[in-house]
């Protein structure tokens, strides 16, 4: 256990470390901020609402991290497979779930800081009113963990592909995908024909419906083993398709 967890954060540290080396995490962070400033002052009308919460905050957030999120995520793997040092790799000493974890989670503590120096909003509602901040937290961490399962599906497109433009739009469709699966489009598209439990199990999909039970201060543990099932489902996803790459 010992060995594995040292192989995980040894590429854990190198992953992290190579993004601040790099312009991409300021450059992420940087748009983060930016987007989420306009999302919510501009389009959720931050100060009009006259309510002392995050809600404007957080209703932006699948639709930010819809494009956000993939951005990040491209590169995890096709960059590796298109400059060959994916083989340098899987020679060292490390088993391919420890690379897979390691990547993921650097990309996801990466996301997190982004997330975190959205800390003045939370500054601005406590001094502008008296919020709860138990809900404000609860949306902070599922926010954290929606990102988390968008990054997962990222890994496993990535993985697919030598091209990061490609794998973008594979998990921005596919991410699509989950987030609308629970909105009244998707549904009634299968309403009349189809048998109710597969519209509720569509419906289950969403990462609307569980995103938005948490933001509102309910955190069911029902909702946060679902994001943790997205996330384990799809990271052995990408090592098995890493792997099946590998052989061929």
């Amino acid at each position: 256990m010992g060995t594995i967890m040292g192989s995980t954060a040894i590429i854990f540290r190198r992953e992290l470390a190579a993004y601040f080396s790099t312009p991409l995490a300021y450059v992420f962070i940087v748009i983060f901020l930016v987007m989420n400033g306009i999302f919510t002052f501009d389009l959720g009308g931050f100060f009009i609402r006259g309510q002392a919460d995050l809600q404007p905050f957080f209703n932006f957030h699948p639709w930010l991290y819809l494009f956000m999120i993939p951005a990040l995520a491209m590169g995890l793997w096709a960059d590796e497979r298109k400059s060959g040092t994916i083989e340098l790799l899987m020679t060292l000493p490390i088993r391919l779930r420890d690379a897979v974890i390691g990547k993921f989670l650097a990309a996801w503590v990466l996301s997190g800081i982004a997330l975190l120096l959205t800390f003045p909003i939370w500054l601005t509602v406590n001094y502008l009113g008296s919020p709860d901040n138990g809900v404000i937290l609860a949306g902070y961490i599922g926010s954290w963990l929606m990102a988390g399962g968008f990054l997962a599906i990222g890994s496993c497109m990535s993985a697919l592909t030598r091209n990061a433009v490609v794998a973008f739009i594979l998990t921005v469709a596919i991410c699509f995908m989950f987030v609308a699966s629970g909105s009244p489009i998707v549904l009634n598209a299968f309403s009349g024909w189809a048998p109710q439990i597969l519209s509720d199990a569509i419906a289950a999909l969403s990462f609307l419906t569980h995103f938005d039970a948490i933001s509102k201060g309910v955190l069911d543990i029902r909702d946060m083993l679902f994001f943790a099932a997205v996330i384990s489902a799809w990271l052995l996803a990408s090592a098995i398709v890493i792997e099946i790459k590998k052989a061929n």
